[in-house]
């Protein structure tokens, strides 16, 4: 476990920072987005949490927010880096995790007859803020994975998570009485 004993280091005020290997490289270069947007993620996650949510749902997020903290340290060292140190990566069964719970919740919840619009409840909504900042850490991803090597399940686990926070979010409506207001296409 790392200890910060200094929060400031002074060495970004240039706009450029370390990866974990050590590279240096700009605060805007893709690789620092989808980090940083993994971040963003996890503190919105943060907020859902502290605005009160169904008791299934709040020790699954608390894992997930875990899971991104190692899903950013996956996307902040280079795969040549990580295959000389033994980091926490994102792997198979965090995805399979996921569809699990996507799964359960999806039956409980049944099928969606139209699209629906994000809001309800204050945790629902929520969640999906969190969702919609997901698929943006997803796109971020992409565009580095044109680029750069990733790890293989990076991917697949911000998109079950988008899915997830979905689900997460219909189930929150529901346990507290809020009714899904459906996309009016005519509007």
């Amino acid at each position: 476990m790392p200890r910060i004993t200094k929060v400031y280091t002074k060495s970004g005020d240039d706009g450029s920072t370390n990866l974990g290997g050590g590279q240096r490289v700009s605060k805007d270069s893709l690789r620092v987005e989808a980090y940083g947007t993994v971040d963003e993620l996890n503190s919105l996650i943060g907020q859902a949490i502290a605005a009160g949510l169904a008791p299934p749902i709040e020790p699954v997020l608390r894992t997930v927010q875990n899971e991104l903290f190692n899903l950013g340290s996956d996307l902040c060292f280079l795969e040549e880096d990580k295959a000389k140190l033994r980091l926490p990566q994102i792997g198979k069964r965090h995805v399979r995790a996921l569809e699990e719970i996507l799964d359960r919740m999806t039956n409980e919840l049944g099928p969606l007859e139209n699209f629906i619009l994000p809001g309800g409840s204050p945790g629902a909504a929520h969640l999906h803020v969190a969702r919609a900042v997901c698929r943006r850490a997803e796109r971020s991803v992409v565009t580095l994975a044109a680029d750069e090597k990733i790890g293989e399940w990076t991917l697949r686990y911000l998109n079950r998570l988008s899915d997830a926070l979905f689900v997460m979010a219909r189930y929150e409506n529901r346990h507290r009485g809020r009714s899904e207001v459906s996309w009016d296409s005519r509007a």
